[in-house]
């Protein structure tokens, strides 16, 4: 099977049945009959509930890899709208960017452009579009994730579980920002906004907080799940690299918060008797050589991927173990928190991060991981009680 490869057949209508029939009527069934014992399950703690809900999980990211977007909540072209929805446009800040940054988006012929965010309020509360901050008030800045080819920051989108999640539990934090960054396209698609197009639209969205509505830096929360937290990573780079250097850029922000990173895409082994060996039977988001995978690699690195070692970039790959990786410093950084499931794919290089950061900022880097939690597992309310337990510690760490 290839990537899209229904996405406008003639026969995507009947494909959709054709799936939504098959999982109803055999592969539900056979998934509760092979769940049933506890030891037959993928990890032994799961209910029996979890455990089919995973492989539905599965089930529909095969189907979204053949068929595109079953749903669109709208992209950084067109924001979403809705009776509950606040949205607003974030003007691009090209006059922040270093000549690196330039020559890195010359060659993925990608400029900074006009794009849409989205504001969340804590429940029962409803601060106004823009409202200036409260004196100390906290923001968490959220990028989503989705391998930068999927999703968005729309809150009917399945990212806002997690935005919702944090408005929930950390007290101190009434409103989020999230921003709907340019995804990537590749082959069988028009190629389009690789790397680093979204670090370009998180840059304007940070400078949106800071200097249209007033943030103080240290009280910014820069949050990211998956592909987001590799992006939250390239944003908090960009700014302790270049703040004193380029005119205007503001401050680092106080926080980083990262959920399940991908913090190397540049990874396509599976080496046996490691962890993502072992958990590929756990996990829902495949292979790392499946078509979607290989999609999202070629759509994000862009040119990068045709440059010898050109992935081995400090931006896009910090979690990189390969010994042809330059050394990625994280000096300057401010206290992070990084949350991995235990039963994830990506537990190694997420691992890999950790001991890199914690190199350099020893007791500001705290992990948390959670046992027998699958990618993203704060996404998912099903996935109790290890969702609820690492939003308690994440309120803690707040």
């Amino acid at each position: 099977m290839t990537i899209h490869q229904f996405r406008q057949h003639p026969l995507k209508g009947l494909y959709l049945t054709f799936e939504l029939a098959t999982t109803l009527f055999f592969r539900l069934p056979s998934w509760v009959l092979v769940n049933l014992p506890q030891a037959s399950r993928p990890r032994p703690s799961w209910s029996l509930t979890k455990s089919v809900l995973i492989k539905a999980v599965y089930r529909l990211s095969v189907v979204q890899e053949r068929t595109d977007a079953l749903l669109f909540y709208g992209d950084h072209s067109t924001a979403d709208e809705g009776p509950d929805i606040k949205s607003v446009w974030v003007e691009p800040t090209p006059q922040l960017l270093n000549a690196e940054i330039r020559s890195l988006a010359d060659a993925a012929d990608v400029a900074p452009v006009t794009i849409p965010g989205y504001w969340f309020d804590k429940a029962n509360m409803n601060t106004d579009i823009g409202a200036p901050p409260r004196p100390g008030e906290k923001v968490i800045y959220s990028l989503h994730g989705g391998a930068f080819v999927r999703f968005s920051a729309s809150p009917r989108d399945f990212p806002a579980n997690i935005v919702r999640a944090l408005l929930e539990h950390c007290a101190d934090v009434r409103r989020v920002f999230a921003l709907e960054y340019r995804l990537s396209k590749h082959e069988p698609d028009e190629p389009a906004n690789p790397f680093p197009a979204a670090l370009l639209d998180a840059l304007a969205g940070y400078v949106y907080l800071t200097n249209v509505i007033g943030f103080a830096p240290e009280n910014i929360v820069v949050e990211g799940d998956s592909a987001g937290g590799n992006l939250a990573l390239a944003l908090v780079r960009y700014l302790v690299e270049n703040v004193g250097i380029m005119p205007g850029l503001p401050k680092p922000p106080g926080g980083l918060l990262l959920l399940s990173p991908w913090v190397d895409p540049s990874d396509i082994a599976v080496p046996p008797g490691s962890r993502a060996n072992a958990n590929m039977a756990s996990d829902f988001i495949g292979m790392p050589e499946g078509p979607l995978a290989l999609y999202a690699r070629r759509a994000f690195l862009g040119p990068l991927a045709k440059v010898p070692d050109g992935r081995f970039n400090r931006y896009v790959a910090p979690g990189c173990s390969d010994a042809r990786m330059p050394h990625v410093s994280f000096e300057g950084f401010p206290r992070t928190m990084i949350v991995a499931g235990e039963a994830e794919m990506l537990v190694d290089q997420i691992n890999t991060l950790v001991g890199h950061m914690k190199r350099d900022l020893g007791e500001k880097v705290r992990y948390y991981e959670a046992r027998d939690a699958v990618h993203d597992f704060i996404m998912f309310t099903f996935c109790e009680p290890e969702r609820t337990l690492a939003l308690e510690a994440i309120s803690e760490w707040m």
